[in-house]
């Protein structure tokens, strides 16, 4: 005799969209808690592929379907099966037709299942030579698109989205690929006033920057973009003189020279320093960060931190300088 919840997931694939809309309703309340999703899990083989079907229905069932599926996917044995059954896919799908009304929801849920390798290795398409990266540069076009008139911004979590990727060293490979240029369009984004979309920039940068050694001369080639990125942030307050300035590119000491907003979020600073102290770690990249006056910049911005993480990230970068060789590798 069937369970009241083995019922209701029966329900899911009612086609009444009043039936399955009360029972999407259902399941959605019950992923909210620990229990339901114990409950419901012993029933993913159903649940999950209905609950996938349901994302191409109108709004108010494909909305519910969709914050259960996020909320089930913080669940790794469940994020598991979602991939294996192809629910990448499906949410790729969806959220590019033209009517797609969960975009948010489907970009959140593409977060939690890029969480771990095989979700990263089913976004990227890999094994599909002519699809390989397709998925991922509709992303990365997407998150690059001024949001500054959009009240909601739908792609802003895909910043979480591309840090998951870069930890990976095929998703690496394809950003650090200088006919695609994914990487430079997306530092492009490194002065958004969204701190969702500077902090997936950053983790991103950092986490190519690992790299360096065998991919230094990708990195350099979009230094024009590279470098204001990442020494803006831990320059500090200071205006700088004519003399510093005369020695910086333009991109550089143009901003350098007049007063500017501080970067007020320290994780910012940490990540871009690390890329720095990365990129340094290879002498043709020490050269080419003493080239743009780099060890002035830092210096100056060493004097106005005050975060203790940030300073010993500065201090690390120094000693680098000083030294020329480093000792450690920050932390993935």
């Amino acid at each position: 005799m069937a369970t009241e919840l083995e019922e209701l997931v029966d329900f899911l694939y009612s086609p009444s969209p009043q039936v399955a809309k009360a029972a999407v309703d259902i399941v959605r309340g019950l992923t909210g808690s620990d229990d339901g999703l114990r409950s419901l899990a012993n029933y993913a083989n159903k649940v999950l592929p209905s609950l996938s079907r349901l994302l191409s229905a109108a709004k108010e069932i494909s909305e519910p379907a969709a914050e259960a599926l996020v909320n089930l996917s913080q669940n790794f044995d469940l994020a598991a099966k979602m991939v294996d059954m192809g629910i990448v896919q499906t949410a790729m799908d969806v959220l590019y037709k033209p009517d797609s009304s969960i975009s948010r929801l489907l970009v959140m849920l593409l977060v939690n299942l890029t969480q771990f390798d095989a979700g990263i290795t089913s976004l990227l398409q890999t094994g599909d030579e002519k699809m390989q990266g397709l998925y991922y540069m509709k992303l990365v076009r997407s998150f690059c698109r001024s949001s500054s008139e959009i009240k909601e911004d739908a792609f802003e979590h895909v910043g979480s989205i591309l840090v998951n990727i870069s930890k990976n060293e095929a998703g690496r490979k394809l950003l650090l690929d200088p006919k695609r240029g994914l990487l430079k369009q997306i530092i492009r984004q490194y002065d958004s006033p969204n701190s969702l979309r500077r902090k997936g920039v950053y983790g991103t940068i950092r986490n190519c920057c690992f790299d360096a050694e065998n991919e230094l001369q990708n990195l350099l080639l979009i230094s024009e973009f590279l470098w204001p990125a990442l020494l803006l942030p831990v320059a500090g307050n200071k205006v700088y003189s004519e003399q510093d300035t005369s020695k910086m590119p333009l991109e550089l000491g143009s901003v350098l020279s007049i007063e500017r907003e501080p970067v007020v979020d320290p994780d910012i600073r940490v990540q871009a320093l690390e890329a720095i102290y990365l990129i340094s770690l290879q002498e043709a990249g020490r050269r080419a960060f003493w080239s743009v006056n780099g060890p002035r910049i830092v210096q100056v911005g060493y004097e106005d931190e005050e975060d203790p993480k940030a300073m010993e990230a500065y201090e690390q970068l120094g000693s680098l300088l000083i030294h020329g060789s480093g000792t450690e590798e920050p932390s993935t």
